[in-house]
């Protein structure tokens, strides 16, 4: 289980680069729609594991489903808290004449909150079709058999930050 005081006090943790920090609510819910994966970082028995996940974005939430059993069910099981990151638009800026003077092109959003587990039919079906329209416009019939065989899950942002390289800056 985590420490909750820990993660409280993880939420008044500043970025070190706050130029760099993107504190613009619209800025970030964009990057997030753009975002084809989604890193989702669980712990168990202190090891960590990350996976990453086909994701919905909606009102302050990120939803992704799996199967009905495997090890990201067995680490949400362990504990609810979870941390992901989204990347959008990464490139390396070979600009100057040695490595050392390189960069990356970037915007990032990392944050964390709470995982539950979406129950009953119509939820689930929601769930899905968020999951469904970051890829692609529209809603699609859900059969019932395979929305049972499917766990949905809801990750509710308890923290979001957003963070870009400097040629990001007013785009």
């Amino acid at each position: 289980m985590v420490d909750n005081d820990r993660l409280a006090a993880r939420k008044e943790i500043r970025m070190r680069r706050a130029a760099c920090e993107i504190t613009e609510r619209e800025t970030i819910i964009r990057i997030l729609q753009k975002c084809h994966v989604c890193r989702l970082g669980l712990v168990k028995d202190n090891v960590p594991y990350i996976v990453p996940v086909s994701f919905g974005y909606s009102d302050n939430a990120i939803y992704f489903h799996s199967a009905q059993e495997g090890l990201k069910i067995e680490f949400i099981a362990a504990g609810n808290i979870a941390c992901f990151e989204f990347e959008l638009e990464v490139g390396i800026l070979t600009e100057g004449n040695k490595p050392c003077d390189w960069g990356f092109s970037y915007q990032s959003v990392v944050g964390h909150g709470r995982v539950r587990e979406v129950t009953g039919h119509l939820d689930k079906v929601k769930g899905l079709n968020l999951i469904v329209k970051q890829y692609m416009e529209g809603e699609w019939p859900m059969a019932a058999p395979h929305v049972e065989n499917t766990r949905v899950w809801q990750l509710v942002i308890e923290s979001i930050t957003g963070k870009q390289s400097e040629d990001h800056f007013n785009s």
